[in-house]
Parts: C-alpha cells; sequence; structure tokens
C-alpha cells in the first residue's frame, strides 16, 4: 500500500503550533468589484474563483474569500492590514487614484488625514459595500 503524502507544512499546523488564521469570508454584493478594489487598494491579485468564492491571498497565509450575497444585505466588518511604511504609502497614493477618502479614524470625522498611534500611522476607508477597512504600519500596543 502507497504511503499518503505528508501534509504542507503551510497547509496544517503542527502539534505544538498555535492556531493561525487561514481565511477570512468577506461578504459583497458583487464579489469581483470587492476583491478587486482590496486587491488594487493592497497591491494584491485576485485568485481564481473557488466554488462561491473569489480570493484575495494576502500572501501569510491568509485570503480573504469574497462571496456575494444577492438578496441580504451585507453586514460591515472591520479588517485591518499591517503594512510597510512604503506600502502604506502606496495604499494611500492607489486611494487617491480610485477617488476614494481615506480618514485618521474609524468614525470616518477626519478626512484626508492618517493617525500616529503607537508610533506608525494608520487610516481607515470604505469599500463598495460600506466594510470599514484600515492599513496601519504599526500594530495595537495590547495590555
Amino acid at each position: 500500500m502507497p504511503a499518503s503524502p505528508s501534509p504542507s507544512p503551510l497547509s496544517s499546523p503542527s502539534s505544538t503550533s498555535l492556531p493561525r488564521l487561514d481565511h477570512v469570508v468577506v461578504h459583497a454584493r458583487d464579489r469581483a468589484l470587492s476583491a478587486e478594489f482590496v486587491a488594487a487598494v493592497l497591491g494584491l491579485s485576485v485568485g481564481a474563483p473557488f466554488g462561491p468564492f473569489l480570493p484575495v491571498d494576502l500572501g501569510n497565509g491568509v485570503t480573504l474569500d469574497f462571496y456575494e450575497l444577492r438578496d441580504e444585505p451585507v453586514q460591515s466588518q472591520h479588517l485591518a492590514f499591517l503594512v510597510t511604511e512604503a506600502q502604506f504609502d502606496a495604499a494611500l497614493s492607489r486611494l487617491d487614484t480610485l477617488g476614494v477618502t481615506y480618514y485618521a479614524d474609524p468614525t470616518h470625522r477626519e478626512p484626508g488625514r492618517v493617525n500616529r498611534l503607537f508610533g506608525g500611522r494608520g487610516a481607515y476607508f470604505a469599500d463598495p459595500d460600506g466594510h470599514n477597512l484600515e492599513v496601519l504600519t504599526r500594530s495595537y500596543v495590547r495590555p
């Protein structure tokens, strides 16, 4: 009997590792529009459809799997992306090119500004479905 292939270290956790996020399903009215928007802002590519999902691979083993809700309202989610300083500047430039306003605060009251929390920079913006997205250069300090 042939041996079954061993799982890839990226496809299954080791017995001593902590759980890690694999994917997040993001609801959208138009999965292609939403996936292409996020990919464009972050400088990524949209992957091939996988069943009802349209993935955007974040490059760290996590995908955003866009799923279309045709007859239901889309509930807003918050997704934060930790990026380098250069990626942050590029994301803001892409938002400007797309005509999308970014804000220093999560309630979108400080347009065209960035925050400087925890020694880094951060900005919030809405995607086509109203998800509150964030790019930040430093993780938040947690107790």
